[in-house]
């Protein structure tokens, strides 16, 4: 897939370039984005950033394996998120994101979030969209929850964060929490 443009109320969400490289390094000095996102290494260098923007955002829109956004004001402006959807099985995508140090509590991420649900499930016939996170990540589950994901429970051993295996919440937005048809029917379990 091409890479696209996403436009919210405030924000404008786009594909990396290497134009983003320093905002992306100075955005991952921050020891909450280091401590809760695997991904990011520690120490995070320049070389990490262009080779994100540079290499992992362009081959993962390439492949269709993931789609890494670039979150600013619509307007114009610094860098306030990164947000990506993965495939992680069929039909089924997941969300992650960070948001810049300084600007949180805006509600950028859920904003983030819900313009990526809605994307998924119109676009890339998702048809469960999940969150994870590791267990103690309040930031990240509080944005979650704004953005209308039901916290399912937590999985043992779910996500492996430097060499360690630790639990995770677990939360899930389906097409008919936005209003949505699914692409496929989904009869709930009875209560």
């Amino acid at each position: 897939m091409e890479p696209i443009t996403l436009i919210t109320e405030r924000l404008a969400l786009r594909t990396f370039t290497p134009d983003d490289a320093e905002e992306v390094r100075a955005a991952c000095q921050d020891p909450g984005i280091q401590r809760w996102i695997p991904a990011i290494p520690v120490p995070y260098e320049r070389q990490h950033a262009e080779e994100f923007v540079g290499l992992i955002v362009p081959d993962g829109w390439r492949n269709d394996s993931a789609y890494s956004f670039c979150v600013r004001p619509r307007g114009g402006g610094p860098l306030l998120a990164s947000a990506s959807l993965h495939h992680p099985r069929a039909g089924a995508w997941e969300v992650g994101f960070w948001t810049a140090k300084e600007h949180r509590g805006h509600g950028y991420a859920a904003e983030t979030a819900l313009a990526l649900a809605r994307w998924a499930f119109t676009e890339l016939e998702c048809i469960r969209l999940e969150w994870r996170a590791e267990v103690g990540n309040v930031g990240s589950r509080a944005v979650a929850e704004k953005a209308g994901f039901t916290v399912e429970g937590i999985q043992r051993a779910g996500l492996q964060n430097r060499e360690t295996l630790r639990d995770s919440w677990v939360a899930s937005l389906l097409p008919s929490d936005l209003g949505l048809v699914s692409a496929v029917p989904y009869l709930p379990a009875k209560a």
